[in-house]
């Protein structure tokens, strides 16, 4: 009778292998679910912005319409000395370009033309976040459609950007020589050093696999920007470019990219530190003496008035 013995424990194996499977087959789904839920969460962040309308706006602006890839997208141009330079602004992640209007302000005073649009996944554009790798060339079209006006000079344009902004401007620069200063605040390497950040901060980085499928899929989704070097690879050979570093003294990940790839930059560079890496929630005093630097920088290195920069 021991045969009758083996086939009930090997019933009994058998129903513990198949449980064994689900437990693994729902782990395995749990995780997927899991990683598509904070990718999601990361490359369509919860951001306002959307409520001013044109009217309540200072400054004079015009809506102009850029072509971007799969559309178009709509920013707000504010216009400065006639054949001025422009600036353009490229916020943060979890901002828009409402928040930066101060800015604005400070740079059209001094004659700029300026430029601000909402990057992709924040405010009024709806694609999703690539964190740099579309912003890129959102901010690419956007210098190609106003150099095709009359009324700015179509050779020389500054950027603005902070975080993947600030990405954004320092990647655009590699490809666009009509960009002649940069500011870089809270600037990162590659978009996937962002997305480490993301990941740790939501503290789901513990859980095995998680942060490998997140940089998979996300890596899948971007796949044509594979080929696109980390900026530390790019900003040696930006001789021609003059930058300014901004490092946040509360974002001590952010704080050590933007120190390491300031190392490796070309000149002409410069940096300076600042309390907080979120341009909104500055306080007056604070905001004030931070547009003072940008200013300044532009100013010194991009002068509404056309001709060289003076020598450094």
């Amino acid at each position: 009778m021991s045969w009758i013995s083996n086939f009930r424990d090997s019933g009994k194996l058998s129903q513990l292998l198949m449980a064994a499977a689900a437990l693994l087959g729902f782990a395995v789904l749990a995780l997927f679910l899991m990683t598509g839920v904070l990718l999601y969460g990361v490359i369509s962040p919860p951001t306002a912005g959307g409520e001013l309308s044109l009217d309540s706006l200072l400054g004079r602006p015009t809506v102009i319409s850029f072509p971007t890839p799969g559309g178009s997208e709509d920013g707000w141009f504010f216009p400065g000395r006639s054949t001025a330079p422009t600036i353009l602004l490229a916020h943060g992640y979890l901002s828009n370009r409402e928040e930066v209007l101060t800015l604005v302000t400070s740079l059209q005073e001094h004659q700029y033309n300026v430029f601000v649009f909402d990057l992709a996944g924040h405010g009024r554009n709806k694609h999703f976040s690539t964190l740099g790798y579309r912003e890129t060339q959102e901010l690419l079209a956007a210098i190609n459609t106003i150099a095709a006006r009359d009324d700015v000079d179509r050779t020389r344009f500054g950027v603005w950007g902070t975080s993947v902004g600030a990405y954004a401007a320092a990647s655009a620069a590699g490809s666009d020589p009509r960009i002649r200063a940069i500011v870089l605040d809270s600037v990162y390497n590659d978009p996937v050093d962002f997305l480490d950040l993301q990941i740790e901060r939501s503290g789901l980085n513990v859980l095995p696999f998680t942060t490998t499928l997140c940089h998979l899929v996300f890596r899948t989704m971007n796949f044509s920007g594979r080929k696109a070097p980390p900026l530390s690879e790019r900003l040696p050979a930006l001789p021609g470019v003059a930058k300014l570093f901004v490092m946040a003294n509360d974002n001590r990940a952010l704080g050590a990219s933007t120190a390491e790839l300031f190392g490796k930059a070309a000149n002409p560079k410069q940096q300076i530190n600042v309390p907080k890496s979120n341009y909104a929630s500055m306080t007056s005093d604070d905001k004030h003496n931070y547009e003072n630097n940008i200013v300044g920088f532009f100013l010194e290195n991009l002068p509404p008035v056309g001709g060289a920069p003076p020598p450094r």
